[in-house]
């Protein structure tokens, strides 16, 4: 990770936690078997049922719902449309997770999975996004727009402009290029 980020509110944080299973800037990801997947899957209580076991096949779905879901967050932004590839892949689990619309006594119409195991366990994740669009909080879930980050982080900037997971990190190299690069440019 490069910088720290603030938790995203509710169970949102699961998404944003989700994506940030792989860390680009150190190189590490934490779903680099089926057995990884399935613990973090149960650590976070996404799992149901009684089907827990994962092939390559869940671990390569899980893998292209979180970069999905990482270009979604990139799309978040300026409000910019889901990429399509993206939303393929996003359609695809929900469509696996047998997602379906629950009425719920409080919050109104909610996504829920009616599928078990790892494809309940991504339509669960799905649904935590339909209830953060529902709920007004999905826009400012992003992702930093340093390419070599790409960190997850809830923006709480009053004007919903956060581009950088920590400006003290990653906001700071950038405006150090761009003073490095004014400054080349203006030397003869």
């Amino acid at each position: 990770m490069s910088g720290a980020s603030t938790p995203a509110p509710g169970r949102l944080e699961t998404v944003r936690r989700f994506v940030n299973t792989l860390d680009i800037d150190a190189g590490t990801d934490a779903l680099t078997s089926p057995g990884a997947l399935v613990a973090w899957l149960g650590a976070t209580d996404l799992l149901s049922g009684d089907n827990h076991g994962a092939g390559r096949d869940d671990l390569a779905r899980a893998v292209a719902v979180r970069e999905a879901l990482r270009q979604t967050l990139a799309a978040n932004h300026g409000g910019d449309p889901i990429p399509a590839a993206a939303l393929a892949v996003l359609n695809d689990a929900a469509g696996r997770a047998r997602l379906t619309a629950t009425l719920t006594a409080r919050d109104g119409w909610r996504p829920r999975p009616a599928a078990d195991g790892v494809d309940g366990a991504l339509g669960g994740l799905l649904a935590l996004v339909g209830d953060a669009m529902a709920d007004g909080t999905w826009p400012r879930l992003k992702v930093c727009v340093n390419d070599t980050c790409q960190w997850a982080f809830y923006d709480e900037s009053r004007a919903r402009s956060g581009k950088w997971c920590s400006m003290q990190v990653c906001g700071n190299r950038a405006k150090q290029r761009a003073w490095r690069g004014r400054r080349a440019e203006s030397t003869p």
